[in-house]
């Protein structure tokens, strides 16, 4: 079937409704199925982006979870972000507490969201956090610094094959985003 007479709007017209169902493809399907692949797969070092509400458990001193902590920033963000100890010895199921430190050297006022991921990711289940930075954006005024406090506890269904987990933030510039909030600071 020929839309046109011309074969040159024929194969333009087709050439843009590909370009259109592959950007649609992209933009409403790859997200879901990568989440889902990720997850079936157990490839995925999300945490859970909400408060974890423990439940009474003992202390499981019998046993010990090295907690390595990293951050690092996303290109272009100025800001100096770094926790205060790099690893902590943790007993599952004891509530344990770190804080992360953040300046921001410019004179601007700006907002930060931090991204977790936990390594290996088969620990992301496992690790909890109860209160976290990472819940919500981080405004910061201009040559500015603050202690960001961070809670969690290692769950004592742990895989025992488990000793070590490394729980990474990616600290990202969110200021162009949430711009009327910075305005109103």
């Amino acid at each position: 079937m020929r839309l046109s007479q011309d074969p040159t709007i024929d194969t333009v017209a087709k050439l843009g409704a590909v370009s259109v169902a592959m950007f649609a493809f992209v933009f409403v399907v790859m997200v879901p199925l990568y989440n889902v692949l990720c997850d079936a797969l157990g490839i995925n070092g999300k945490t859970s982006s909400e408060a974890y509400i423990s439940v009474v458990s003992e202390v499981d001193e019998t046993r010990s979870i090295k907690v390595q902590f990293i951050a690092t920033n996303n290109d272009g963000m100025p800001w100096a972000f770094a926790p205060d100890v790099t690893e902590m010895v943790v007993h599952p199921g004891a509530a344990n507490d770190t804080v992360f430190y953040a300046a921001n050297p410019t004179t601007a006022s700006m907002i930060a969201q931090a991204i977790p991921s936990v390594s290996p990711s088969r620990a992301a289940e496992f690790f909890h956090k109860t209160e976290c930075f990472c819940f919500e954006q981080q405004p910061l005024d201009g040559e500015s610094e603050a202690q960001m406090p961070l809670q969690f506890i290692v769950d004592q269904d742990l895989p025992a094959d488990i000793k070590t987990i490394t729980l990474s933030y990616t600290l990202f510039d969110v200021t162009s985003l949430m711009r009327d909030k910075v305005a109103s600071r």
